[in-house]
């Protein structure tokens, strides 16, 4: 029988003990968002013996600065990708069922102010759900003026001819990406934060495992595996040039590129903006980019963009077009038009788009959505590009390319198209439960009881987190700092900045006490003030 969720040893030094036992894996996986997970957890609900290591926090790079959607892909449906969409519409029905306590069907309404745009729109939306089919959450309906200023308050209604509602899903990204690290563990694998890997080994010209490090201490490791997955979303390209080097008696770069990242901004503000639990999507704005208006935790996110970008930073700043350009297309549609002063929190993800071996380095926009696999010479398995809607499909092909290489030996797929995640063990028609006082906080699913028992159940920082909630995310969520925290295990840094930071001295408190670690509440801080930093 496996141990429950929270009897897994999640604690740093349990861990690590169990990083530095002389065990041999049949996979390691060097990148902790929601494709290395996705790998892990399937390799080891198929019984396959997985280390996977992340460098920074669980989701800290893109994986939890989505746009919070679970979608087919409608802009990929208008550029002609019918299998991308239609495998989207199938992933996205699959993940709202497997964790239903942190993904929900969203509606969404596009408002049309010409003439043509609403059966245009309305004839692509259409085909949208025939490709759904019995996976739809919700059927394709136009509107008329008045039904659409009752879905959208705070729509602008001058020249407001109707609109088009369907239907896709929203979800808690990081959280999602640490429920899969969750799963995996009671699967058997074993995942530990903050251990960077550092090189490959080898054995005979292939590779046999990894040096690791753990980031907070500097202690070494060494890590056998019969396969290794390099699935660390944008930064792919460092470990495949460690690879390339080793097999290269020149040294130096051997590997072309294969990501050219592409820069997405979010703006945050105030439910007050939109006024409902509707979402508003402009299919295509003064510069043919997508709008979207998204009701999500009691705030709303404005956004995105879509801009190439030569650096891989860790914490990427917005460029001041970018804002500028969310907030006057914003303005064009709402009533309410939000400033800089109305800004609550401004994050940016970088999306690991697939270069192809022409590339020029211009425009992102026509890159592929699709992720890619390739092997090299000595057995690395890199896997980059995609989206999380589809991370599992994802991990069944990453696997099935380790098994057709001979790296791992095959064995049945589809097992977690059926597992429900950590947290969503709930009946039939039981409703999720949330363990926070705020509007539209996010759920622990059947999880609620074992927060609710701990010490500070009852001591509230905000409406959206208690001291108990800490003390969870330090025991049994792989939490360390402040920031892990505040803007992961709870959003509040992605919700709003300046209250993240007001919290922070008594998060720093707890999490000390429970781990015995510096949780780093200076440099978060210094990141908070990032996150409310106005180009």
């Amino acid at each position: 029988m496996l141990p429950p969720p929270t009897a897994l040893p999640t604690r740093r030094a349990e861990l690590l003990a169990q990083l530095a036992e002389d065990r041999a894996y049949d996979l390691a996986v060097v990148g902790g968002g929601a494709t290395g997970l996705g790998v892990a957890l399937d390799a080891a609900a198929r019984g396959l013996r997985v280390v996977l290591l992340e460098s920074h926090d669980f989701a800290k790079g893109t994986s939890s600065r989505a746009t919070k959607l679970v979608h087919g892909g409608v802009r990929y449906l208008a550029q002609g990708n019918i299998s991308l969409v239609r495998e989207a519409l199938h992933e996205r029905t699959t993940l709202l069922h497997n964790a239903a306590h942190l993904a929900q069907p969203l509606a969404f309404v596009v408002p049309a102010y010409q003439w043509w745009e609403a059966p245009f729109y309305g004839i692509g939306l259409t085909m949208y759900d025939l490709l759904a089919g019995k996976a739809g959450l919700g059927k394709t309906r136009f509107l008329g003026a008045q039904a659409t200023q009752k879905a959208l308050p705070t729509v602008r209604t001058q020249g407001l001819k109707g609109g088009v509602q369907y239907w896709d899903g929203q979800f808690n990204d990081a959280r999602l990406a640490l429920a899969l690290a969750r799963t995996a563990a009671v699967r058997g694998a074993l995942l530990v934060n903050y251990c960077a890997a550092t090189g490959l080994r080898y054995e005979d010209g292939k590779i046999s495992g990894l040096q690791a490090e753990d980031t907070l201490t500097g202690q070494s490791y060494l890590v056998r595996a019969r396969c290794v997955v390099n699935a660390a979303g944008v930064w792919v390209d460092s470990l495949r040039e460690m690879d390339g080097t080793a097999h290269s008696a020149r040294g130096g770069r051997t590997v072309k590129p294969m990501v050219a990242p592409s820069q997405g901004v979010h703006i945050v503000v105030d439910r007050s903006f939109l006024d409902s639990d509707t979402a508003l999507m402009v299919p295509k704005t003064s510069d043919g980019r997508v709008l979207f208006a998204v009701p999500w935790l009691g705030k709303v996110i404005l956004g995105t963009t879509d801009t190439a970008r030569s650096d891989l930073a860790r914490e990427p700043l917005a460029f001041t077009e970018e804002v500028e350009f969310i907030l006057k297309e914003s303005a064009r549609y709402l009533t309410k038009a939000p400033t800089r002063a109305d800004v609550k929190s401004i994050w940016v993800g970088l999306r690991p788009l697939v270069k192809p071996q022409d590339d020029d380095g211009g425009s992102t926009k026509a890159l592929s959505r699709e992720h890619t696999v390739i092997v090299s010479r000595s057995g690395l398995v890199t896997v980059t590009g995609g989206k999380w809607t589809t991370y599992r499909a994802m991990a069944e092909d990453v696997l099935e390319h380790c098994a057709a290489k001979g790296l791992l030996e095959r064995r049945p797929a589809g097992i977690t198209n059926d597992l429900p995640l950590v947290g969503a063990g709930l009946k039939a028609g039981v409703a999720p439960v949330s363990v926070s006082k705020a509007e539209g906080a996010h759920s622990y699913g059947s999880e609620a009881p074992q927060v609710q028992a701990l010490p500070g159940a009852d001591a509230w920082l905000t409406p959206a987190l208690s001291e108990a909630m800490v003390r969870f995310a330090a025991r049994h969520e792989y939490a360390i700092t402040v920031e892990d925290v505040l803007a992961r295990r709870a959003r509040l840094l992605f919700l709003d900045a300046r209250l993240a930071a007001q919290l922070a001295p008594r998060v720093a408190q707890i999490l000390q006490q429970e781990t015995a670690l510096d949780p780093k509440a200076a440099e978060f801080a210094q990141l908070a003030a990032q996150y409310l930093q106005i180009p």
